[in-house]
């Protein structure tokens, strides 16, 4: 029967010391500091980095490549991607209103990737428009099903919205978005939303004749509205 590793090893660690002392050198004995550094598995360091390296490769891929340079500026956005960060649970939804190109879209996936850029342990994304959520939702937009896109829209880490009430209400855009809203508000997941309508403090009448009553009580419970203002960027870079 072979000699148990620890036998074994004492054996070869004396037999290493008889030849060195012979030749009147010393093995020094004592532990050893086998401690990871952080350039090695093992290190939190080194799996946090492995973690941003992964979640940055993700966000890439779901970002048209306009926004591939996208940096949350805005200090009420980079807020709520921090709470997001730290407990994705409650951070509730991000309202991002304004008129068109006043870089709304530019924020949301900025927001996106502050968070990636954290090494969360979780990472994965979609991002859609609004019209493309409707079309995949529609009867024969999807081979799975509108079923399986509400879970899988409703379940995923983080999503995106882009453009929301851009399309007219109707009763199946209303009964959509509501499912939709009502996945990630039970799963409490964070949501991401841009809209050219205006959210004001004083009454959201034109969210509800563009988005429903029902969307807009939801929305008011857990959304984070900032409204985000400036000339039309669009026209800027022509």
């Amino acid at each position: 029967m072979p000699e148990p590793a620890t036998l074994a090893d004492s054996k070869v660690m004396n037999r290493m010391r008889e030849l060195l002392a012979a030749r009147g050198l010393d093995l020094p004995a004592g532990p050893i500091d086998d401690t990871p550094t952080p350039e090695e598995p093992g290190h939190p360091d080194y799996h946090r980095r492995q973690r941003v390296s992964v979640a940055l490769s993700r966000w890439e891929t779901a970002t048209p490549y306009r926004y591939r340079q996208a940096t949350a500026t805005d200090p009420q956005v980079t807020a709520w991607a921090d709470r997001a960060i730290a407990d994705p649970r409650t951070a509730g939804i991000l309202l991002l209103t304004g008129p068109f190109g006043t870089g709304k879209t530019h924020q949301a996936y900025g927001a996106l990737r502050r968070i990636a850029e954290a090494g969360v342990d979780h990472f994965a994304m979609i991002a859609t428009t609004s019209p493309d959520m409707y079309a995949l939702l529609r009867p024969g937009g999807s081979e799975h099903g509108i079923q399986h896109e509400i879970k899988r829209l409703g379940r995923i880490p983080l999503l995106l919205v882009d453009d929301l009430g851009t399309e007219k209400i109707s009763e199946f855009t209303e009964e959509a978005t509501y499912r939709l809203l009502n996945e990630r508000y039970n799963e409490c997941r964070p949501l991401i939303i841009t809209t050219n309508l205006p959210a004001r403090a004083d009454g959201q009448v034109d969210l509800v004749d563009k988005l429903g009553e029902r969307i807009v009580s939801r929305l008011a419970q857990i959304a984070t509205i900032v409204p985000i203002e400036g000339t039309d960027r669009r026209r800027e870079y022509r």
